[in-house]
């Protein structure tokens, strides 16, 4: 474990270091485009970041293959190496994103290009272990194109997510959390050493996410881009055909009696491969919105808008940093109650603590349409947002009921020069009376 922690460490300090002379360099490069319809930052602000998380990809890497235990890693598999050269590929194509804005054809090519060159290192999936049934192998064509769609599934998913401040970096963050626990368990607990890649991807990709998340929190100061989205999409992907496609059940079946009750105790890890992933089910879930959503309306599936969950979280009255830690909470609840799920699924008290926490989820997802209103006599100890609205302006306002913002400006003004006139009016006619 220490020697996981210290993989960690070494990865979130060199990206949380290198993200500052990234920022200059992203103003300096011109990586700064203009604010457009769909966006909800105001100024305009560099990306890039992912160059500063690749860096601390490959320190990631290079620090575990000098360490003593992780070194085996490297030793026994070829994946460590599969990962970083498909990384590299995605990460040069989000760069040039980043800057010229290239076509999403190209970028999905350059997706399967890229997973396309990871299969060819070895980082596949060889079977596919299906509650009930047993382990199924897949012939090479079968696994080659199940892995491509699993990684370019996963990368969509995380990059349609990243909308807000900090959203992408912590959800990928809290899932790669999870999936750590769940493959440092497979590793350690059944000494399944074809375990061991999968929870060295998972460390790592903590460490990416979390030493740029000081950076992108709102109000984020640098974005990580197409760059930094589709990398740690492509890490995250990485890790779970590791584990899903690599760790035999039959080794498993060696504790749990059976490979039928082995292929049921690593469930939540291939659910991963229906959804994508449960551990970005949000994410996800928002994918598959998103294209359901365009295609209706006869778009393109790439084609940008203001339909995202998160999106939504703002129009109905959540802040910016609240909208966020909702989604964090989510994100959250379903990787977390997965890892539960995994440790003892036949508990009760797991399904009840999901349906409670669940519970809660909506209360604070449906909060703004229960704010209070504090009385008349607490307006001033309460925030702005509790406060009832009192003045002669607002109520003109409301009962015009313009159609646009452009008709709202010239009601407002007018309210304010009819409540200006009043108050030099009477104070007028106080100075005469004196």
């Amino acid at each position: 474990m220490r020697e996981y922690l210290l993989t960690l460490c070494i990865t979130a300090a060199v990206t949380y270091l290198l993200t500052g002379p990234v920022r200059k360099f992203a103003i300096v490069a011109g990586a700064m485009p203009e604010i457009r319809a769909r966006d909800v930052h105001r100024e305009p602000t560099p990306r890039l970041g992912g160059i500063a998380m690749f860096f601390g990809l490959c320190a990631g890497l290079l620090v575990a293959d000098h360490l003593t235990n992780l070194n085996e890693v490297f030793a026994k598999s070829n994946e460590p190496r599969a990962l970083l050269s498909g990384a590299a590929l995605i990460w040069l194509i989000g760069v040039l994103d980043d800057k010229f804005e290239i076509d999403a054809l190209i970028k999905l090519g350059g997706q399967m290009i890229a997973a396309g060159v990871m299969v060819m290192q070895g980082l596949t999936i060889l079977w596919l272990p299906i509650p009930g049934v047993g382990n199924v192998a897949l012939t090479q064509w079968q696994g080659t194109l199940l892995t491509v769609a699993l990684v370019v599934i996963t990368i969509n998913a995380v990059n349609f997510v990243d909308g807000l401040d900090g959203l992408a970096a912590g959800m990928v963050g809290i899932a790669a959390t999870a999936f750590f626990l769940y493959s440092y368990r497979i590793w350690y607990s059944y000494g399944i050493e074809a375990a061991a890649p999968a929870t060295l991807f998972a460390a790592i990709l903590m460490g990416m996410c979390l030493g740029f998340l000081p950076h992108n929190m709102h109000p984020a100061r640098i974005f990580m881009g197409d760059s930094g989205s589709m990398l740690i999409g492509l890490v995250l992907a990485a890790g779970a055909i590791s584990i899903t496609g690599q760790v035999d059940p039959d080794a498993l079946a060696l504790f749990t009696g059976s490979e039928k009750a082995a292929v049921h105790q690593t469930v939540p890890v291939y659910i991963p491969l229906l959804l994508p992933l449960t551990i970005i089910a949000v994410p996800a879930a928002d994918l598959v919105l998103a294209i359901a959503r365009r295609t209706w309306r006869g778009q393109s599936p790439f084609a940008a808008d203001r339909g995202h969950l998160h999106h939504r979280l703002l129009e109905i009255g959540h802040s910016h940093s609240r909208a966020v830690l909702i989604m964090y909470f989510w994100s959250a609840l379903i990787a977390f109650g997965a890892l539960a799920y995994s440790v003892n699924s036949a508990s009760m008290w797991i399904v009840l603590g999901v349906v409670f926490f669940s519970a809660v989820g909506l209360v604070l997802l449906l909060l703004p349409r229960f704010t209070p209103r504090a009385p008349m006599w607490a307006q001033r100890f309460v925030p702005p947002r509790y406060r009832r609205r009192r003045r002669a302006a607002g109520a003109l306002v409301q009962q015009a009921e313009p159609g646009n913002s452009e008709e709202r400006a010239p009601v407002a003004a007018g309210a304010a020069r009819v409540n200006g006139a009043t108050a030099i009016g009477a104070r007028s006619r106080f100075l005469d009376r004196r």
